[in-house]
């Protein structure tokens, strides 16, 4: 039998290793990097060699107890999944997204997190999530949505795509058997929500799309208390999929990757021409949506593909939909690409509006003057914004207070405007972070796989405890 190759994540999937090795190096990396052990104290005459050795088979033992103990997903939470067909010979074909995979039986799909159990499809991670936080609304970005108020945001594994440079890759291409956090139903969630007195559920950080049946459940139980569902997406959905969400959210975000197939295939793993027919429905659905697009030096950043992505945004769906130019920092598996320079950034900006965009922003660039709202009527201060902060609002019931003119959004009938930004002085943000209110910062990512790590009940914290034992007082 010839030894496994290709990525770990690939030999996995292939079946070529069992589950149970990677918490294993991963709690090896971990100890390597954050436990320096006096090992001489504590096993004189070892190597350090040795004492690993010794340690890992220690861990190995009580994973493969816990994997052999049924640590895997449990069957009395399971939840049959939505939008699939029975085939011939015990297999499904998955009708949740546009690549229609076809699973055999104890087999799972490209997301990882729908598997085949005897002819009928699960959900792997209902009541499963991986990440929850409080974030700023403005961070998603939605910048017509409730401006200032809080979302609360939650994510499972999975993704149906795979973006070489996506920022929360060590949850959105993990699987429910690598991050195995406890389980939530979608009520809790709820409370949680209203606990925090957040406006609105968000579903994010991953793919939504992939734990579609959660989402929605989560997105009922807020509503019965008031609170709203926003979702951040890839915008690769299927058609059938699309419209059973639409009726329960308030406003979906799309990144919207380039303006070329080749980008899609090469850099995504997905399909252009998918994701214009997702905006299209979007668009006569009557919810509220924006669009971001990450520029990425020499791969997506031309005048001339900014210049026709505008155009058919105007022409196929609206002029008012807001469109957000982001700015990229290296990440994942595109390292070696620097950062986006401002000014590409200004010119795809000006193009845009050249093409009849009328809101057009600029993001990951603190401090920049398109960050703000500006009547297309009037030209009129809307919405004067710092990073994730509201400093003045100028919209009264959905118009703009100059003129009169209504503004496109999902508006409150009148936001509190949060307090002035003083330059110099030191402020604390809604990630914790602490900057000087005259120096630029970068958003930086979570790495939300902690989080999970942090809150799974049994296996990785006697992995965590048996780290803090040995490491020195």
């Amino acid at each position: 039998m010839s030894a496994p190759t290709g990525s770990l994540t690939a030999q996995k999937r292939e079946g070529q290793i069992p589950n149970f090795q990677f918490p294993i190096s991963a709690f090896l990396e971990r100890l390597r990097n954050y436990y320096p052990v006096n090992y001489t104290s504590i096993c004189p005459g070892v190597s350090r060699r040795e004492f690993l050795g010794c340690l890992g088979a220690g861990v190995a033992g009580c994973v493969l107890a816990d994997t052999l103990a049924g640590d895997a997903p449990d069957e009395k939470v399971l939840h049959e999944a939505s939008f699939y067909e029975p085939l011939a010979g015990g297999k499904v074909r998955c009708k949740l997204c546009p690549r229609g995979c076809v699973v055999g039986d104890k087999q799972r799909g490209y997301c990882r997190v729908r598997e085949n159990r005897g002819g009928r499809y699960y959900s792997l991670v209902y009541g499963r999530p991986c990440a929850l936080h409080t974030d700023p609304i403005e961070k998603k970005p939605l910048f017509h949505v409730y401006p200032g108020s809080k979302a609360f945001s939650i994510a499972t594994v999975g993704c149906n795509m795979a973006c070489k440079f996506c920022q929360n890759w060590d949850i959105s291409q993990a699987s429910p058997d690598d991050i195995r956090p406890p389980y939530q139903t979608p009520e809790a969630i709820a409370q949680q929500a209203f606990a925090a007195g957040t406006r609105t559920i968000a579903y994010t950080y991953t793919e939504p799309t992939v734990f579609f049946e959660y989402m929605a459940a989560c997105a009922k139980a807020g509503k019965a208390r008031g609170i709203e569902s926003v979702v951040v997406s890839n915008g690769f959905i299927s058609a059938q999929a699309q419209q059973a969400l639409f009726p329960l959210v308030k406003a979906i975000k799309i990144d919207f990757k380039a303006f070329t197939q080749s980008f899609y295939r090469d850099i995504c793993d997905g399909f252009l021409e998918s994701v214009q027919a997702s905006l299209k429905r979007l668009a006569k659905s009557g919810v509220w949506y924006e669009i971001v697009v990450l520029l990425i030096p020499t791969l997506n950043d031309s005048s001339d593909e900014i210049k026709r992505m505008a155009a058919w945004i105007v022409k196929d769906l609206s002029p008012d939909v807001p469109l957000h130019f982001s700015r990229y920092h290296p990440m994942y598996k595109m390292k070696n690409i620097p950062p986006t320079p401002p000014d590409t950034l200004r010119r795809a900006r000006q193009i845009a509006l050249a093409e009849g965009c009328h809101f057009v922003y600029i993001g990951n660039v603190p401090g920049e003057e398109a960050q703000n709202t500006v009547c297309p009527h009037c030209q009129a201060m809307l919405i004067r914004r710092y990073e994730y902060r509201i400093l003045e609002n100028n919209i009264v019931k959905g118009a703009c207070k100059a003129c009169g003119k209504t503004i496109p959004g999902v508006w409150e009938r009148r936001t509190p405007c949060a307090k002035p930004l003083r330059r110099g002085r030191r402020q604390t943000t809604d990630d914790g972070r602490r900057t000087e209110g005259n120096r630029k910062s970068k958003r930086q990512p979570v790495r939300y796989s902690f989080i999970a790590l942090r809150s799974s009940a049994s296996r990785i914290d006697r992995i965590n405890q048996c780290a803090h034992a040995i490491s020195p007082r």
